[in-house]
């Protein structure tokens, strides 16, 4: 049987447990908070004057704050293509209606989909960022398209995803920390609220990735190994600003992050190591020779990776974004 087969055999064997999956780590609509608990009422009589609080408030946030938070709105917004890659993972047929594999991706996004919402109506609401600009740069990166290197492998997408919510766990959680130093309450719990989102989701992908390391140990290893070979890419890594059909603005952002401290190498170290030991890698048993190699090279990796992370420069001086106009930032 070819390696494609055996998947999408592993993959109709889990399917059966995807639906009490969705129950354990998925919120029901009339349950999870929206944007609106969080934005002013805009059918409220106070409205004004909330969003007047709004944009005092966001006079104390310094310019590389707001690249950050821009980045991670813009990342969240681009959910249409993060949703039509996910659909197509074999194993996902968005035609059966009873797959439950596909069920989760759609219920997956719609709690995504929440996050870039209520960020987006934040950002206008403040008076502090270039709406145009954002809202050019969000889809040029939803028409540019990306590929996070896992093709139609499911494998490789969840050892992706688990990664990646986990990675933006962080960066929303930190965010929230310097909003709330600043003493910006709101945007505080705004990010907070979707950092318990993202972390949800990190819990929910491991948990797929480790029931199939029980059912399929070898080729689990290796989808493991080779994405970590080839090192996880984040979603916005095709970011660009209007009129740059080829940017740096993805590398800019990141340098933003290090050096505010939002999301760092040594984070993305980190979360290989949580990983590593959330899937108790070195206790894996029946491997074949090509596997246990791999083990080996994942083992070994964070100390290397550490090293590496220590020696990169971050530029000491703030790029000049379209998204935020420095003269309106202290």
């Amino acid at each position: 049987m070819s390696l494609k087969n055996v998947r999408l055999e592993v993959m109709k064997f889990l399917e059966k447990d995807v639906e009490s999956l969705i129950e354990k780590y998925l919120i029901p609509i009339e349950k999870i908070w929206q944007p609106t608990d969080f934005l002013p009422n805009s059918e409220g009589d106070n409205f004004f004057e909330e969003v007047r609080e709004i944009r005092e408030l966001s006079k104390e946030l310094p310019y590389d704050f707001w690249v950050v938070l821009v980045g991670d709105m813009i990342t969240e917004e681009a959910l249409p293509t993060y949703e039509s890659w996910l659909m197509d993972v074999e194993g996902v047929d968005q035609v059966d209606g009873e797959n439950s594999w596909a069920k989760w991706v759609r219920h997956w996004t719609g709690e995504e989909n929440r996050h870039g919402d209520v960020l987006n109506k934040y950002l206008y609401l403040s008076g502090r960022v270039n709406m145009r600009e954002i809202e050019k740069t969000t889809q040029y990166l939803i028409a540019d398209g990306f590929d996070i290197g896992t093709d139609r492998d499911p494998y490789k997408n969840f050892v992706y995803t688990s990664f990646q919510e986990l990675a933006t766990y962080i960066s929303h959680n930190r965010v929230a920390k310097i909003a709330k130093e600043k003493g910006n309450k709101q945007l505080a719990k705004m990010c907070k609220i979707i950092s318990g989102d993202e972390m949800r989701h990190h819990h929910a992908y491991s948990e797929f990735v480790e029931r199939i390391f029980k059912v399929d140990p070898s080729q689990m290893m290796m989808a493991f190994h080779y994405m970590m070979k080839q090192k996880i890419t984040m979603p916005a890594v095709f970011l660009r600003e209007s009129g740059n059909k080829i940017s740096t603005a993805f590398d800019e952002f990141s340098n933003t992050a290090q050096r505010i401290g939002v999301y760092t190498s040594n984070d993305y170290v980190d979360i290989l190591e949580k990983l590593i030991a959330r899937w108790e890698i070195d206790k894996i048993t029946n491997l074949t020779d090509e596997a246990e190699k791999a083990r080996d090279y994942l083992m070994r990796l964070p100390a290397r990776m550490y090293r590496l992370a220590d020696r990169i420069k971050i530029p000491e001086n703030s790029f000049q974004f379209k998204w935020v106009e420095p003269a309106i930032i202290k």
